[in-house]
C-alpha cells in the first residue's frame, strides 16, 4: 500500500499534499517498489504505474503531477498548465486548483510550501533543496515566486520532508566556505569531528534559510533518508554501497482535487 507521510502543524487549508517513500509501488528489485526516476534501469511501465499511483493518491488527474529536471540550482517555475519534465529548474509555484507541484528526492530535502492571496485563495510551491540549492537560494527564490503569484508572506508556512539527517551527513572542512561567505551564522549547523570532518544537518539549515526570509513556524520530518533504508531511497547510501543508479522519492502538494 502506498503510504503518505503528513507533518502535524503542516496543515494547509484546501490542499491535498504528501512525503512520499519507497513503500507501494510495483518497481521490483534494487528498486523495490515506489521508484519515481525513469531512465535509471527501473522498467520504464513500472515507473509509470508508480507515477499513477501517487496521483491517485493524491487524487489528481494523471498528467498533473508536475516535476522538473532538477539542477541543484535557484530557478523556480510558476505555473499554470501541465510542464514538461525536461524543463530545467528546482521548484515550482501554482495557484491553479488540481495541478499538483513535486519535487523528486534521495538525500536532499524536499520542502513544501502553502500561503495565501489577500482573497484567501491558496498558492502551493515544492523545491528540492540539496545543499547546493539551499546555499544558492531556492527557499528565496520560492518564497518571492509564491509573492509574485499574489501570496502574502505572511501567511507562507513550509514543511520539511524526509532528507539526509545530521548524523548521515559527514563532510569535508571546504564545504563549508559557501555556507559561511554566505552568512557566518550557518556554523551553527556544522559539528566538528575529531576526524577533522563535519556533520552537516541540512533539514535545520534549510529551516534557517526560511526563518530568515520570514516564514515562521516552518516543519521538520525528522526522518533521516539514509538510515532508514526500507522507507526511503538514499543516493549516499547507493554510493557508499557501490550502486551508480538509485532511485527517487516524490513529495508533492495541490489545491484541492480534480
Amino acid at each position: 500500500m502506498i503510504e503518505r507521510l503528513t507533518l502535524d502543524g503542516f496543515d494547509p487549508d484546501g490542499c491535498a499534499y504528501g512525503f512520499y517513500g519507497r513503500k507501494g509501488g510495483v518497481s521490483s528489485g534494487y528498486f523495490d517498489s515506489l521508484n519515481m526516476r525513469a531512465g535509471t534501469g527501473d522498467a520504464d511501465d513500472a515507473v509509470a504505474e508508480n507515477y499513477r499511483r501517487a496521483c491517485a493518491d493524491l487524487q489528481v488527474a494523471e498528467g498533473n503531477l508536475v516535476y522538473l529536471t532538477q539542477v541543484h540550482g535557484n530557478l523556480c517555475h510558476k505555473i499554470s498548465e501541465p510542464i514538461s519534465g525536461a524543463t530545467q529548474g528546482d521548484a515550482l509555484v501554482t495557484s491553479l486548483p488540481g495541478l499538483a507541484v513535486a519535487v523528486l528526492t534521495a538525500d536532499c530535502a524536499p520542502v513544501l510550501f502553502s500561503g495565501l492571496k489577500a482573497d484567501g485563495s491558496p498558492v502551493v510551491a515544492a523545491a528540492h533543496a540539496g545543499w547546493g540549492g539551499a546555499v544558492k537560494g531556492i527557499l528565496e527564490s520560492t518564497i518571492t515566486a509564491m509573492e509574485e503569484e499574489g501570496a502574502r508572506r505572511a501567511s507562507i508556512r513550509a514543511a520539511v520532508g524526509p532528507c539526509i539527517g545530521r548524523l548521515s551527513y559527514e563532510v569535508s572542512p571546504e564545504f563549508l566556505a559557501p555556507f559561511l561567505a554566505d552568512d557566518p551564522a550557518s556554523e551553527a549547523f556544522f559539528t566538528a569531528l575529531h576526524t577533522g570532518k563535519y556533520l552537516f544537518d541540512l533539514a535545520g539549515y534549510c529551516q534557517f534559510r526560511l526563518n530568515r526570509a520570514g516564514v515562521r513556524g516552518s516543519i521538520l520530518s525528522g526522518r533521516d533518508t539514509y538510515r532508514e533504508a526500507e522507507a526511503y531511497f538514499s543516493y549516499r547510501r547507493d554510493t557508499h554501497e557501490g550502486h551508480e543508479a538509485g532511485g527517487r522519492q516524490v513529495s508533492a502538494i495541490c489545491i484541492g482535487r480534480s
